[in-house]
């Protein structure tokens, strides 16, 4: 009870001045009071009891709209709650609220035209990252310890280090994903790119997130089960792959000396606790990025999602589409059924690529932006500006395209006053191996999130 108590008290208090939790569950108290009873029974309890966690509004939550950042849709009630939420409360998290998320979760911010704009907890004037942007914002300022969030193009990943914590994206199949709301099945893109995971600011969190939510559920397709979860330890000293040059292609180039500075440091880091680390250019990230843009962006426009947003109100979207429209049509050929087919297969063989050198490599270390967080509104000041970001976002992009798990994490303070940082990425299902080089990075540069 105290910790739920705790919680809604610090929402209470900080919320305001950052706009990152957009809903108090009204059982939240009663779950922590039926929490403490258990314990008093000497019932068994799981590894998160009573632990505060905050979770988005684009993954459904049984009794609660399912409305994704758009006004339009908050007659869209959930019937069930999602596998990956399930895990949670069943380990005995208490949901106390849901946090901001942009308008359809598209862009890398947290602002839409109902709730508003949640601002990052560092710096008020630049981006707390998106789409998990309310959740990084409210785990850095400390309203709760632990967030839910879910990234199909750097969504955990970019809140949790332009807002100086951590967030895990596991392999995909590892946690299962349900989209029960609002009804009718999910886009291609999503089932192969998107997965469901958490924001922190410990590692050790992270690892009891991951172990509450993964598991077996039939009505995600490629869940694995249990039983093919894991990897072999990979024999010491692990090799790692430092990697800021992904090649130049229409979607992927170099960052700023900054953001890649912050990468070699964490490097050295690495190589002083034993790692062998070793700077490589790596053209399959590159191109996994521009796959990312194209498979995703081609799907949008056949399904006529560019038509939905524009007709929802929802303006900074529809303005994001339509950019992204001008980009793709300026720098990428028309595609056909046969090129979106090809393009497909050529995801196969870049992945096949990547596996391959990560048998040498079985940690590759990435910016988490070739950029520092972006001014509020700066992803859609001009097609030039926003097809600069997404040149910047290659490593967002990219890892999914790749199916890998991968962590990301605000290690260093920018020019400006907000974080920046880095990723690590692992091989398939190989995610204790990310988590104890973020043990490493974290003993060199936590404690994680704002002072308190």
């Amino acid at each position: 009870m105290e910790a739920t108590e705790a919680a809604l008290s610090r929402i209470d208090t900080t919320n305001p001045s950052l706009n990152a939790v957009i809903e108090i569950a009204d059982s939240a108290i009663e779950t922590a009071r039926e929490a403490d009873a258990r314990l008093r029974r000497g019932d068994d309890v799981g590894p998160l009891h009573g632990v505060p966690i905050l979770v988005k509004p684009n993954t459904d939550l049984a009794g609660h709209s399912t409305h994704d950042g758009v006004e339009a849709f908050l007659g869209a009630t959930a019937e069930e709650t999602a596998p990956g939420l399930s895990g949670l409360t069943d380990a005995g998290c208490v949901i106390v609220g849901r946090t901001n998320v942009p308008s359809f979760s598209l862009r890398w911010c947290a602002e839409n035209e109902h709730w508003g704009r949640t601002l990052n907890p560092w710096d008020p004037q630049v981006t707390p990252g998106g789409s998990s942007g309310g959740s990084a914002a409210a785990v850095a300022s400390r309203m709760v310890p632990l967030a839910h969030g879910n990234d199909l193009g750097g969504s955990v990943r970019y809140p949790a280090a332009v807002c100086g914590i951590v967030g895990l994206r596991p392999t995909v199949g590892r946690v299962p994903i349900w989209h029960g709301t609002p009804g009718y099945g999910v886009p291609l893109g999503l089932t192969q790119f998107a997965v469901e995971g958490a924001l922190a600011r410990s590692t050790e969190d992270l690892r009891l997130a991951l172990s509450a939510m993964e598991r077996f559920d039939p009505r995600d397709p490629i869940a694995a089960p249990q039983s093919h979860l894991g990897r072999p330890p990979h024999s010491a000293p692990t090799r790692v792959a430092l990697v800021v040059d992904p090649g130049t292609t229409p979607f992927s180039g170099p960052g700023i000396a900054e953001t890649d500075e912050a990468v070699r440091e964490v490097g050295r880091t690495l190589a002083d606790a034993g790692y062998l680390v070793d700077e490589v250019t790596l053209p399959s990230l590159g191109e996994a990025a521009t796959l990312w843009f194209e498979l995703m962006f081609t799907e949008f426009r056949a399904s006529g999602v560019p038509a939905v947003i524009e007709g929802s109100g929802a303006i900074g979207a529809a303005e994001s589409m339509r950019l992204w429209t001008e980009i793709y049509d300026s720098v990428m050929p028309p595609m056909d059924l046969t090129s979106f087919v090809a393009a497909w297969a050529r995801r196969h063989v870049v992945r096949r690529r990547v596996a391959e050198f990560m048998e040498r490599y079985p940690l590759l270390l990435l910016p988490n932006s070739g950029e520092p967080a972006f001014a509020h509104g700066d992803d859609i000041r001009s097609a030039d500006r926003a097809h600069q970001l997404l040149k910047h976002q290659w490593p967002n992009m990219a890892i999914p395209v790749l199916g890998l798990p991968a962590a990301g994490v605000g290690t260093h303070i920018s020019a400006g006053s907000a974080p920046i940082g880095v990723q690590v990425v692992g091989r398939s299902f190989a995610e204790e191996s990310i988590l104890d080089a973020m043990d490493v990075i974290e003993q060199q540069f936590g404690p994680f999130g704002v002072k308190p």
